[in-house]
């Protein structure tokens, strides 16, 4: 049975800092992933930071913002072995379902450009691509 719970932190870090890690394409584990910048994320809205379970043994994440105006999702991701039995679709459900409560009216995602099996998952629940939109980056150091 799979149970879709809140992350815990610091219990349930290395577990999805371990899955991140292991992806093979999506997720790449960087600097705003290490247990200081987690921790500053659980402290803004813990229950938008949601994993999955099996047999106590964490398979999924999938981690929600809101700034108050527009929602944003990051990191869904779920163990090989798990996948294509309808975990990511329930991380994702559960999110939406938590980000609307919030009064979010419109969220974001991103994905790399060469990750067609994600951009088929996402636009399968309803995402669309927006391909008059330019993603800009910046690191602040």
């Amino acid at each position: 049975m799979i149970a879709i719970r809140q992350f815990h932190f610091p219990e349930d870090y290395d577990a999805a800092a371990h899955l991140w890690k292991s992806m093979e394409r999506g997720v790449v584990f960087g600097r705003s992933d290490t247990q200081e910048e987690i921790s500053k994320k659980i402290a803004r809205d813990p229950d938008l930071f949601l994993i999955a379970e099996s047999d106590n043994e964490l398979i999924g994440t999938i981690i929600g913002g809101f700034d108050g105006r527009r929602g944003m999702i990051y990191h869904l991701a779920v163990a090989d072995g798990y996948r294509e039995k309808g975990i990511g679709s329930q991380l994702l459900a559960e999110v939406e379902k938590r980000l609307r409560s919030k009064g979010c009216l419109k969220c974001y995602l991103m994905i790399f450009s060469d990750n067609g099996e994600a951009a088929r998952f996402y636009e399968h629940h309803g995402w669309q691509h927006m391909s008059h939109d330019l993603v800009f980056g910046k690191e602040l150091l």
